[in-house]
């Protein structure tokens, strides 16, 4: 086991369960969704068609794809200062592992703002120098009653 690697398992330990605090806002309007849907080919008239939205759907406006909202994690969640710096100690580099549990509880309407909260779930060793985090992401909508949406995210952190 990397001795970095070994160091940092033990400091995730002690964090699993807590909160590591929440991200900056960022901004969903318009020609955010269009390039979404532009860049996945999801033209759907409730995320690009705001004359037809109000007319046609439920929320009156276009909302933001839910892929949309997953996709933005990487961003949010690098505002997040880390509860203990040491744990990224020789750290080459972090992947995106994958996700565990995916629910969108809320759309996102155009012009919402977003930010992340990061909770670690679990902590383990997959290999000598790589360590696989699961961390609930919960991504809020400014003045919302419900989150827009929670993942169990998976990195994996490989050490030197």
């Amino acid at each position: 086991m990397s001795d970095k690697a070994k160091t940092a398992v033990a400091i995730f330990a002690k964090q699993i369960g807590t909160s590591d605090g929440k991200s900056e806002w960022i901004a969903v309007d318009q020609a955010r969704i269009n390039l979404f849907a532009d860049a996945t080919l999801d033209h759907q008239f409730i995320h690009i068609d705001p004359e037809r939205s109000a007319k046609l759907s439920p929320y009156k406006v276009t909302i933001a794809h839910g892929f949309l909202t997953l996709s933005l994690i990487p961003h949010l969640t690098s505002s997040i200062a880390p509860r203990d710096a040491r744990a990224y100690d020789g750290l080459v580099m972090g992947v995106n592992y994958g996700l565990d549990k995916v629910r969108f509880p809320a759309p996102v309407p155009v012009n919402s703002r977003l930010r992340a909260e990061r909770t670690l779930l679990e902590a383990d060793l997959k290999a000598p120098n790589t360590i696989q985090l699961k961390q609930q992401i919960t991504i809020e909508i400014d003045g919302g009653d419900k989150p827009a949406c929670v993942a169990e995210f998976l990195t994996r952190l490989i050490y030197a």
